[in-house]
This record gives C-alpha cells, sequence and structure tokens, in this order.
C-alpha cells in the first residue's frame, strides 16, 4: 500500500510555539505519521508520511484544528508517494528558524518577493535579463537543476548571505529569479534581497516539487533529478520516485 508524503511550511507568527510541540507530536502518533517538523517564532516547516486518511487529518487539523487556531491559512503544501516509509521514526523539534540564514532583516512574514506560478516559470527565466538562482547546497544542484542557473557554490543555506554579498549588485542585477525544492528558502532568500535593496524578485511558488508536479515533462526546462530529504533520496517528474543507492545523500 503506497504512502503518501506531504511537504508543507508556512511562515506565521507563533510566539507559543514551544508549547506547541507536545500536542503536535501527539496528534502525528496518534495518526501513525512519521517524518520530521521544525517549530519556530516564524512558523512551521516539515515533511512527514503515513496512510492517505492520517496524512489528511493531519494536514486539516493544522489547517483548521484549534491547535493553531487558523493561524496556518496559507499552508503551502506539496504530496507525493513513496512505495515505502521513507522516515525511521517522528521528530518534532523547536528551532530559532524554520529555515537558518541568521539574519533578522530577512522576514517573509514582512516582505516577500513576487510568487510565480510554474506554469510562468519558463517565460520568466527564459528571458535574457533574468538571472536565475539556484538557492540550494551544492551536493543537491549537481543531482538536477534548471537550465541556466548560476549554482552559488553553497554548502548550507546560511551561506547565502555571503554569496548575495560577494556576487549580487543591486545596480546590476535587476531581476532576480530564485528557487529551490518547496519554496521555503526561496521566500527567506527573497525577503533578504529585498532588504538589501533589490527591487525586482522573484521566486517559484511551491518550489521544484510543485513544478515537476504540474510541468508537462516535454515542456520542462528542469534536468536531473530533486534531491529530497527522506529515503527517497530524489524525484523526478510527475514525482516519481528516484531512489538511488550510492550513498552520496548521507
Amino acid at each position: 500500500m503506497p504512502l503518501k508524503v506531504a511537504a508543507l511550511y508556512q511562515f506565521a507568527a507563533l510566539p507559543d510555539f514551544r508549547e506547541l510541540r507536545e500536542p503536535l507530536r501527539a496528534l502525528a502518533v496518534g495518526l501513525g505519521i512519521k517524518g520530521s517538523v521544525l517549530l519556530a517564532h516564524e512558523g512551521i516547516n516539515g515533511t512527514v508520511a503515513g496512510g492517505d486518511a492520517g496524512i489528511d487529518a493531519f494536514v486539516c487539523e493544522l489547517q483548521h484544528g484549534a491547535l493553531f487556531g487558523g493561524r496556518l491559512d496559507h499552508l503551502e503544501l506539496k504530496f507525493s508517494n513513496a512505495s515505502a516509509m521513507p522516515f525511521q521514526r517522528l521528530k518534532v523539534r523547536l528551532k530559532k528558524e524554520i529555515v537558518t540564514l541568521g539574519d533578522a532583516a530577512a522576514d517573509p512574514t514582512r516582505q516577500v518577493g513576487t510568487y510565480v506560478e510554474p506554469s510562468d516559470w519558463n517565460e520568466l527565466i527564459a528571458a535574457p535579463d533574468t538571472l536565475v538562482i539556484d538557492t540550494r547546497n551544492a551536493f543537491e544542484v549537481a543531482m538536477g537543476t534548471f537550465e541556466g542557473a548560476v549554482d552559488p557554490g553553497i554548502k548550507s543555506f546560511g551561506q547565502f548571505k555571503e554569496f548575495a554579498a560577494q556576487q549580487l549588485d543591486p545596480a546590476r542585477h535587476k531581476r532576480i529569479a530564485m528557487f529551490c525544492t518547496g519554496g521555503i528558502r526561496c521566500e527567506k532568500a527573497s525577503a533578504y534581497l529585498l532588504a538589501r535593496g533589490f527591487n525586482e524578485v522573484y521566486h517559484l511558488k511551491g518550489g521544484i516539487l510543485r513544478y515537476l508536479e504540474g510541468v508537462p515533462e516535454q515542456e520542462s526546462r528542469w534536468r536531473g533529478e530533486c534531491f529530497v530529504f527522506d529515503e527517497r533520496v530524489a524525484l523526478g517528474h510527475g514525482l516519481r520516485e528516484h531512489k538511488i543507492n550510492d550513498g552520496s545523500h548521507e
């Protein structure tokens, strides 16, 4: 029986995030869900897996239940399948940030770049005056990326600040389009660039996963596979599982 996988996040004010941890853990355990969820004052980020009914009930509680009280009303969600459970256990962690950049100016709840739907992405990145940046780590980029995208060569997302300071200039780079796996890193990266004086900043809504899910393969400008942080390792067009057994993801 295939399992359902939900990748989810939302930047939202959660000043009570510490108190949310144990009720959220209990909810997931009761529904037979495994995976990883991060909670911080700025929101929630996670990937979880379980049966169809369990995942649906979990997501419904996040969006509409009493636990979050309607604060996750714009939850970014992507669903895919796994042939076997892709997580060994459940982890609910408290963090300073749901995606670590380490700059208070990068606040997606205050300002964020322009979202671009997957159906409009090809046209944007094909424009000669668009600088396309892959905000993921170098090992992820090595597995697959969009044609013509710049690889910042970073080992962790926190290094994006140094890349931007050294390589990007608001006077020269008038239009920037960024992408990442599910959209969360781009939200923070776009907020960071806007805070540094860049005016025209775009990012792929729902990330690579949403693009691979919705854009027909024959029209795709994606090359390679998309690394995912679970035991499936990589997904291709249509979010098909592409397990790689060379240990490179460890």
